[in-house]
């Protein structure tokens, strides 16, 4: 070849990787458009927020309402899933294997930070496979006793339940349910030995307890708070580290004596691990300002609840120190999936 024919050839070569260079920058520079496109455009589709609960019940309601008013500042439609199941397990899979465009919720509750300690093994990592966008509201638990049962204070109750050890039965909503933890940590914390009669749901259980068929139960503050005032029941303490501004009248188990003691229920929004963090983001902001309008602290109020916004960061955290707390409580107790 001569000289002039590589001189050609060479100069081709470096046309062509000139050419290849501005192709890659053009194709990195229109993904880089679109990836802003995308974000800016979040929602591009209906929502789905999965209940992984039964219709009609506490996180099913709030799940609603939240749902109801993302869909007025989002401009787009969420549909609420109900897929109960284990516990939560059920519709919290459905969320972990979905397409983490931001557009499928879990509207997750306490047995989220419990069920790693209960069952052996899990369909997916609680900490790996879910991005949490923010809780949304806790919820104390209120102990209260039948009124023929004999005790009109805490120090009362855990005087006859020592006094009877075995004897006294309390309610739950089922096994490894937040009302179950609230009793297996009072009898923990106040070393008595009290007789587990778990039902299916928290509605079976408290009439049993309004009927005088077990002695006690851990109850939310909406179904038990009108029982309470009628006088069909008798409210003793909350649950929760603070009084509930909804009993404020009632005290804390911690100011009876029961140092360090907190079991509240909690609900807050996750979305599956790899959901872009502007998407996060977003929806974040949006929970945070609806749990400050009026209307809808209302309707969590009245669940029993208190509104609970927070970063994602810090909703992470809380979850990491729900897993770490519970799990010895479980682990002493024995507790095992129903």
């Amino acid at each position: 070849m001569s000289h002039g024919g590589w001189h050609r050839s060479g100069a081709v070569a470096l046309q062509l990787q000139a050419i290849r260079a501005l192709a890659t920058l053009a194709l990195a520079a229109n993904a880089s458009t679109l990836a802003a496109q995308s974000i800016v455009a979040f929602p591009g589709k209906p929502l789905r927020m999965v209940v992984p609960a039964t219709p009609g019940g506490g996180t099913d309601i709030l799940a609603r309402a939240l749902g109801a008013r993302l869909a007025l500042t989002l401009a787009q439609p969420v549909t609420i899933d109900n897929r109960g199941g284990a516990g939560g397990i059920v519709g919290s899979e459905i969320v972990a294997r979905a397409q983490p465009d931001g557009h499928t919720l879990l509207m997750a509750f306490t047995t989220h930070g419990t069920n790693p300690s209960i069952f052996s093994k899990l369909p997916y990592d609680t900490l790996k496979d879910f991005a949490p966008v923010s809780l949304v509201a806790t919820a104390p638990s209120v102990l209260v006793v039948n009124p023929s049962v004999p005790v009109r204070s805490i120090k009362e109750l855990i005087a006859l339940a020592k006094a009877r050890p075995g004897q006294l039965q309390y309610g739950t909503a089922g096994s490894g349910s937040g009302t179950h933890l609230a009793a297996v940590l009072f009898a923990q914390a106040s070393d008595v030995d009290l007789v587990h009669v778990p039902y299916k749901g928290g509605v079976p259980a408290l009439a049993d307890v309004v009927g005088g068929h077990v002695a006690l139960m851990f109850g939310n503050i909406a179904p038990v708070g009108p029982l309470v005032k009628a006088g069909r029941l008798r409210a003793l303490a909350v649950t929760s580290a603070q009084r509930s501004p909804l009993l404020p009248q009632l005290p804390t188990l911690d100011e009876l004596g029961l140092k360090g003691f907190d079991a509240v229920a909690w609900f807050g929004v996750l979305v599956p691990a790899g959901t872009p963090a502007p998407a996060v983001l977003r929806l974040n902001q949006e929970i945070v300002r609806a749990l400050r309008e009026p209307e809808l602290i209302e309707r969590v109020t009245a669940q029993g609840a208190t509104p609970a916004p927070t970063t994602p960061e810090a909703f992470a955290a809380f979850i990491r120190a729900e897993i770490a707390r519970w799990a010895p409580v479980i682990r002493q107790a024995g507790i095992k999936p129903e």
